[in-house]
């Protein structure tokens, strides 16, 4: 589409000329505007998913219909993960775009997942299903998803690592710690295996007490 400039002089000459000119100008600056705003389900997909990419979660609730903003939450294996957008199938009022997620790991290009990101026209305008995309990300192969949780797992190592020094200062603490208070607590086992050998001996005691003979029944007819 051709782009027309003229000069801002010229408008408002035209303008003050004719009020249908006037009219004319403003239809026309709506359409440009319409022209501008209006974006395709793939550019959509790929704002949407670079939103979320990048932790941008109130642009990325932007593309999404309303009835599925609430299920967007941060992605953390998303991290410096890229997106591309590939083959584009339209029908009628719903439309779904071949998204391939690139994961990466310490730097490096990871691994891809290639699902359909799923997109519904509402008030002339294309906005993600995104309930509908969880779903065709469920149903990705069982290896596919593998190599996701392999990717998640990295992620996790990565934190483990950063953690792993307060982590062991904590149980380095906790081991002073217990050191102190051992010789309470082997005073406090020490004193219960003395009550316990205590209980015992009464026990044994009770046991070696001769017991009072039973009284015998009285025979039948005896006076």
């Amino acid at each position: 589409m051709a782009t027309i400039k003229p000069s801002l002089a010229a408008l408002i000459l035209g303008a003050k000329q004719s009020p249908a000119y006037l009219a004319g100008l403003f239809i026309l600056l709506l359409l440009l505007a319409g022209c501008q705003t209006a974006k395709t389900p793939d550019e959509v997909t790929a704002a949407f998913w670079e939103a979320l990419i990048d932790g941008n979660l109130k642009t990325a609730k932007t593309y999404a219909t309303p009835s599925s903003r609430d299920l967007i939450e941060k992605e953390p294996y998303f991290e410096d993960a890229s997106v591309e957008t590939g083959q584009i199938s339209i029908n009628g009022p719903t439309s779904s775009v071949e998204t391939i997620v690139t994961l990466a790991s310490n730097g490096e290009t990871g691994k891809s997942l290639t699902f359909n990101t799923v997109l519904a026209k509402e008030h002339d305008k294309w906005l993600i299903d995104y309930r509908q995309t969880l779903i065709n990300i469920s149903s990705l192969p069982f290896n596919v998803i593998l190599r996701s949780l392999q990717e998640i797992g990295d992620v996790l190592h990565k934190q483990l690592g950063r953690q792993l020094p307060f982590i062991e200062k904590q149980v380095e603490s906790f081991g002073q710690e217990l050191e102190k208070q051992l010789p309470l607590i082997k005073k406090q086992i020490e004193s219960l295996g003395q009550e316990l050998e205590k209980q015992l001996d009464e026990f044994g005691r009770q046991l070696e007490e001769p017991r009072p003979p039973d009284k015998q029944s009285p025979h039948p007819g005896a006076i």
